[in-house]
């Protein structure tokens, strides 16, 4: 690596400046999707409010990115989605959940559709936030005031808001089993609506969303642990909004290695990042940040869903036109390759050589950064040399799915 992850990410985010988000003024009404932000700076003091639409009605899509690949929205849709929300913000004590302003992030959250908002600010609303963590959105500004209207809740989370005796884990995981989007589990979870009464509190977006995908992970690990392996070389691939995977599942105990490399998307640089954790799990937050929680979630639900167990290797390539947006980025990607059939081999070799027929990055470049994926080719006896011919490349289409 020339520079860590972060630091390169920071210098992508940097560039998206020149985009334009919507303006309002110091007053505003319109549809929360539902949705709230919570930020991290200076936390257990954080900045916390809505994010508002300046349209009224059913504003769902703007905050629910498990539509968004499935459904073939392109990345300056979503872009287009994101910079239309209005994020109005209020200094409040992450413990200090009886407060009206509270209550009210609260009662957006679960919420079981959009919900009509009015809010003045202090100011104008301006700027925009782009991140690798979480979905980008519009202006932001203080709030003087704030009100929404009645809504029925969504009955599952109004269940675990009122079960005061249930663990924030425990209903995580519960929410998920019974089929929720895991944006509204999330939501939910950040604005201090679960977990045992005393011990809740607002936890920022960034913060709960890597949470949620650990907590569900390590449930479905567990499960997929117990699992027999499957019996040969698989092999799904997926490609949207400038990125380009691939899962390879080997007929192994559970491991897991992700790797990402971003090619050309300021000019020349080709950064390689990788991580990887064995049978017995990973200590400490990994370098690769959010995403690397969010893929590794995205595998075990599929493995789960088929009561086996695999060694998981997955790669991706972040092409000229990618804009970070979220982990949801890799999260809904994952998945969605996961969704698509699987294409067997006999070995290692073959798989790696239709990966080197579709991917840009020389997959040399992929073995020479992995760990996990090196050593699976040396206990198969291949080498570099089998793969330094480099066939026609493929043409790619970045904002057409891979299906």
């Amino acid at each position: 690596m020339i520079i860590g992850k972060g630091a390169y990410l920071r210098q992508l985010t940097a560039a998206t400046t020149q985009m334009r988000s919507v303006e309002v003024g110091k007053e505003m009404t319109g549809s929360s999707p539902p949705s709230v932000f919570i930020g991290s700076w200076n936390y257990p003091d954080v900045l916390a409010g809505p994010m508002i639409a300046p349209v009224h009605g059913d504003t769902r899509i703007m905050d629910r990115p498990e539509e968004w690949i499935c459904g073939n929205l392109t990345q300056d849709e979503i872009i287009g989605y994101r910079m239309n929300l209005v994020r109005g913000k209020r200094m409040t004590n992450a413990g200090d959940l009886g407060n009206r302003f509270v209550e009210k992030l609260q009662e957006i959250v679960l919420a079981n559709g959009s919900i009509e908002s009015e809010a003045a600010f202090e100011s104008a609303p301006a700027g925009l936030s782009f991140s690798e963590e979480h979905t980008p959105f519009g202006p932001s500004a203080p709030l003087e005031r704030f009100e929404i209207e009645a809504k029925r809740w969504d009955p599952s989370l109004e269940k675990v808001f009122y079960d005061t005796d249930l663990t924030a884990r425990n209903a995580v995981l519960d929410l998920h089993r019974s089929g929720l989007a895991f944006s509204s589990i999330q939501k939910a979870f950040s604005a201090g609506t679960m977990g045992r009464g005393p011990r809740r509190r607002l936890v920022p977006t960034r913060w709960s969303i890597t949470a949620c995908d650990t907590m569900i992970g390590d449930r479905l690990l567990s499960e997929v642990k117990k699992c027999p392996v499957i019996d040969t070389i698989r092999m799904h691939e997926f490609a949207s909004l400038h990125n380009r995977y691939a899962v390879l599942l080997l007929p192994t105990a559970w491991e897991y290695e992700w790797t990402e490399a971003f090619l050309h998307v300021l000019g020349n640089e080709e950064y390689v990042f990788s991580d990887h954790e064995g049978f017995r799990g990973k200590t400490g937050y990994s370098p690769l940040g959010g995403c690397y929680y969010s893929c590794k979630m995205s595998v075990l639900e599929a493995l789960a869903r088929e009561h086996r167990q695999a060694g998981a290797i997955i790669l991706r390539e972040a092409l000229p036109g990618y804009v970070p947006m979220g982990v949801f980025n890799v999260r809904e990607n994952v998945r969605s390759a996961m969704r698509e059939p699987a294409t067997e081999f006999e070995d290692l070799r073959s798989a790696l050589a239709r990966i080197s027929a579709t991917f840009t990055l020389p997959v040399q470049r992929f073995i020479t950064e992995t760990t996990l994926l090196r050593e699976s080719l040396r206990q198969r006896q291949c080498t570099l040399s089998d793969f330094a011919v480099s066939p026609v490349k493929r043409g790619f289409a970045p904002e057409a799915s891979a299906r």
